[in-house]
């Protein structure tokens, strides 16, 4: 990709992101708009019911007070009703700033005045109760109190109602906000389509059309796929035809070397054909191996389970080279698996592990989950993990680390890898690494986690 098409889509990027930025910050935007005016809105309706509610509740208060000191005159009764007056003009001048709209300033301004009215109808009527001789008042003697009083709650209904239409006015500028905001979505969202659009057409002519040249590699890669099984399939008979003589090659020595006395050079001799033999039959099986793979038998194991017993069987071969083979502890975890084919792969893993080291070092097993993508799904899965502190793989050897019968021993097949990708892949599952020069390397098995 050369330099001008770089900036033709970074630019072009830049400007879908700021695009996409003024949407969203205009969409938290409308989103807050509209939650102010539900609260605003919800305050109004609750303020208007306060009100009417509580100033009803009040003169009902200063009645009930009036009413039953007319007839017990009862002094508590008194007390209550003119400290109740107090605390409803304290509560009338705490709703005068409240008010936003001129008529409901002039409808306070009426219950003020009337409040005093009605104060005033209270006190000649609580002065006529004192003076009079009679011992219960009338109804009669409440006429011009009821008729404030009523006066009064007609003027607190008017009031919450005033207050009630004034939401009217926070959804009117609301509405002028929110369409505003409506006509930068729309020419934010014309300018996105026009961006993509263009985007679309530098994609298609500047990179897919040069992608039609790369299906020439990937022919290359389906003849060399090709090539590997056609040498699959050799190796696999040239195994077959060397295994039969190889085989009668060793029947015959073990009957030649009860013949040689231990200590002579014939028997020495004898010794180093057999091993040999046997380094010529490891190399026939791996080659078996790699042309006709077995299907694994899957079974639920518990994860560690293999870790352990390759521990157990590798960790006392390693001592000589003084190689700690620790297993560190795993939470319980199990996995769908073949044990025996796992154990092989983790045997070949630590192996190598143990030649990158060579002497005086540390591989470490473990278990552990993660979530992992595999088969095109993202799933919970359990890597078994073997990590050494050798000396890391060199980037070079990094690009050929998993093509069959490449390797760096001077004993080696190159086949060990290739089998170990193969066994992992036929679980379902893959085959990573992590490495740093002259710090080591780990490997890990990736499995999907089974469930009870």
């Amino acid at each position: 990709m050369n330099l001008r098409i770089k900036l033709r889509l970074i630019g072009l990027a830049a400007g879908i992101s700021l695009m996409g930025l003024v949407i969203v910050f205009e969409t938290i935007q409308s989103q807050r708009q509209a939650q102010e005016l539900r609260t605003q809105l919800n305050l109004v309706d609750s303020e208007s019911f306060r009100i009417a509610d509580q100033f009803r509740e009040f003169l009902r208060e200063l009645n009930g007070s009036m009413y039953r000191y007319g007839i017990d005159r009862d002094p508590a009764e008194r007390d209550g009703f003119l400290e109740a007056s107090h605390t409803v003009h304290l509560w009338i001048d705490e709703q005068k700033p409240k008010l936003t709209s001129d008529q409901e300033k002039a409808l306070m301004q009426q219950i003020d005045a009337a409040y005093d009215d009605y104060l005033r109808a209270a006190s000649e009527l609580l002065t006529k109760f004192q003076s009079a001789g009679q011992q219960h008042a009338t109804m009669a003697d409440y006429v011009g109190l009821r008729k404030e009083s009523e006066y009064l709650f007609d003027l607190g209904q008017s009031l919450a109602k005033a207050h009630y239409q004034s939401r009217g006015v926070v959804v009117a500028r609301a509405n002028r906000s929110i369409k505003k905001l409506r006509a930068l979505v729309l020419l934010s969202l014309a300018c996105l389509f026009i961006l993509g659009v263009v985007l679309a057409v530098i994609v298609y002519r500047d990179m897919i059309m040069p992608l039609r040249v790369k299906l020439v590699e990937s022919q290359a890669l389906m003849e060399r796929q090709e090539k590997l099984a056609s040498l699959g399939m050799l190796a696999a008979g040239v195994a077959h035809e060397i295994r039969n003589p190889l085989t009668a090659i060793k029947a015959a020595l073990f009957i030649q070397q009860k013949n040689f006395q231990p200590g002579t050079q014939e028997f020495s001799d004898v010794k180093v054909v057999e091993r040999e033999i046997l380094r010529l039959e490891n190399v026939v099986n791996e080659f078996l191996l790699f042309a006709r793979p077995t299907e694994p038998q899957l079974a639920t194991i518990a994860a560690d389970a293999p870790l352990r017993e390759v521990q157990t069987l590798l960790a006392p071969q390693l001592t000589a080279s003084n190689i700690q083979l620790i297993l560190e502890e795993s939470p319980p975890l199990r996995i769908r698996a073949d044990a025996a084919q796992i154990k092989q792969v983790l045997i070949n893993l630590v192996q190598n592990a143990a030649d990158a080291i060579g002497q005086n070092g540390l591989v470490k097993l473990r278990a552990r989950q993660d979530r992992k993508r595999i088969a095109n799904a993202d799933t919970h899965v359990v890597i078994l993990e073997v990590t050494d502190n050798g000396k890391g793989i060199p980037p070079e050897v990094q690009q050929r680390l998993f093509d069959p019968f490449f390797t760096t021993k001077e004993s080696g097949t190159g086949l060990g890898l290739s089998i170990a990708v193969g066994i992992v892949h036929r679980h379902g599952g893959t085959l990573q690494y992590q490495t740093q020069v002259d710090y080591g390397t780990t490997f890990g098995i990736i499995l999907p986690q089974a469930t009870e």
